[in-house]
């Protein structure tokens, strides 16, 4: 929810808090930014101080700084509220995972459960727009923060009660070099590709990624001389956990990037607004829900290899489905392939997790659970970049030759500034303008989509070629 009503906020809180164009772009980045960076660290933390103590601590610090943020006076207040929500969060999800991990034993009850936490997630983008909707109707911009609190209190007040506490009885001391280099390497190669999907390759973003990637090594290299390592590289001597690990990524990888369209779409070619928007995309997060539940009763009849590749195909069907969207507004076709590709893409998401998760040591719980996370975050981002910086060459290209754009830079650059330019011009040019825009804008989802439907089966081609044998390849210990 907190990932998603925020972007309905923005402009409400631009209009209040006035911020430039820099300091809107990190209040809406940064969260991402601590949450990618943070991950390994707190899931290897959760394994050394308690899974339990440290979920308690983040959801202090998540309801703390969401108060902080709803009642900011000024950009830079939101800017750190929010740098806080991004660390606390990343408290949230390898605590929840990997206690589920120790909870669940029995590989079946194991994938109901992460079924149903990944539904929760499912649940959470879904009415985080029809919420946020609601909110910002009768409220100020602030109350989509204030949501958190409630929830926060009462998972402070019934998860000491409820909850049992795990952690490595073994565990040495945290080491703060390794936390620095996974955090400094991981910011670097997010805040690289978010770049590239937003201005284009540049010197400067490649020159983040390649100092992001080359602190990974020096990361890798580290771990392997430390008796107590930061993240135990031996998980990946489980064929299992590596080949689970990557097709998880590139499920993220898609999935993320037509996030990023659909709701472009609905509200700027098909012309809903954004309340509107968000409640056609319920049918794809009920689809995400259903999935997820229904995922552990079919993997239980079935080889979880076989629903994994299956999976696969739905969901390149889905991304079919969507490379039949019209630059006139076909909101059955947006709405029918996002679900689709939602049902698709659940029980890869759950049977990957449920893999990487069920193939790591209880004690290791907590970092298996951290890098399921982080190639979440890496995949989604790395698939923002790459294509969604297709779709706006794709856009950029048709818009340079159009008469209607020829004196506005914004409007070549994006398709709301095309809609935003257009307010100034006569009706006849804002027309032609707008229609343009809507033309090449669709184009380029349209071809990112078809891009989706080529990625997908081929991650269903090698993930049946290299699963299975996997799977009954030797374990971890006998490796």
């Amino acid at each position: 929810m907190d990932m998603t009503v925020l972007n309905l906020a923005v402009p409400h809180l631009t209009a209040t808090l006035g911020p430039s164009a820099a300091q809107l772009l990190w209040i809406v980045d940064i969260y991402g930014f601590m949450v990618a960076g943070a991950l390994m660290t707190m899931g290897t933390l959760g394994d050394r101080i308690g899974r339990r103590r440290l979920l308690l601590i983040g959801a202090a610090f998540f309801g703390l700084a969401s108060a902080a943020a709803a009642f900011a006076t000024n950009p830079v207040q939101l800017i750190a509220a929010r740098a806080v929500l991004g660390l606390a969060a990343a408290t949230l999800a390898p605590s929840t995972l990997s206690l589920i991990r120790n909870m669940f034993e029995d590989d079946g009850s194991r994938r109901i459960a992460i079924g149903v936490w990944i539904a929760s997630f499912s649940a959470g983008a879904a009415i985080g727009p029809v919420v946020g909707g609601l909110l910002l109707e009768y409220f100020w911009w602030g109350s989509v923060f204030l949501v958190n609190v409630p929830i926060m209190i009462v998972l402070l007040v019934l998860g000491p009660l409820l909850l049992p506490e795990y952690r490595d009885p073994n565990a040495g001391r945290l080491d703060v070099v390794s936390a620095c280099q996974s955090l400094v390497a991981v910011l670097s190669v997010v805040w690289g590709l978010k770049r590239v999907a937003e201005h284009g390759p540049d010197a400067i973003a490649a020159a983040a990624i390649v100092a992001g990637l080359a602190l990974g090594v020096v990361f890798l290299r580290r771990q392997r001389r430390l008796s107590d390592p930061f993240v135990d590289l031996a998980l990946f001597s489980s064929p299992a956990f590596s080949v689970a690990l990557a097709v998880n990524l590139a499920g993220f990888f898609f999935i993320f990037s037509i996030f990023y369209f659909v709701p472009q779409y609905l509200q700027l070619v098909v012309g809903l607004s954004p309340f509107k928007a968000g409640l056609w995309t319920l049918p794809s997060g009920v689809a995400f829900i259903a999935g997820s539940l229904l995922v552990p009763a079919i993997a239980a009849r079935l080889r979880a290899e076989r629903v994994l590749i299956a999976a696969l195909v739905i969901a390149a069907t889905g991304f079919a489905v969507l490379t039949q969207v019209d630059p006139a507004g076909s909101l059955a076709t947006a709405v029918i392939g996002s679900v689709i590709f939602s049902l698709g893409l659940t029980p890869v998401i759950t049977l990957t997790t449920d893999i990487v998760v069920g193939a790591a040591p209880p004690e290791r719980a907590g970092s298996a659970a951290a890098l399921s996370e982080t190639s979440n975050e890496l995949g989604g981002t790395l698939g923002i970049a790459v294509l969604g910086s297709i779709a706006m060459a794709v856009y950029r290209s048709a818009m340079a030759s159009e008469p209607a754009a020829a004196s506005s830079e914004t409007a070549q650059a994006t398709i709301g500034g095309a809609v935003a330019a257009a307010e100034t011009l006569s009706p006849e040019e804002a027309g032609a303008l707008v229609v343009a825009a809507q033309d090449a804008f669709t184009a380029g989802m349209q071809l990112t989509a078809g891009i989706s439907v080529l990625g997908l089966l081929v991650t269903a081609a090698l993930a049946a070629a290299l699963l299975g044998r996997a799977r009954s390849g030797p374990s971890r210990e006998e490796a």
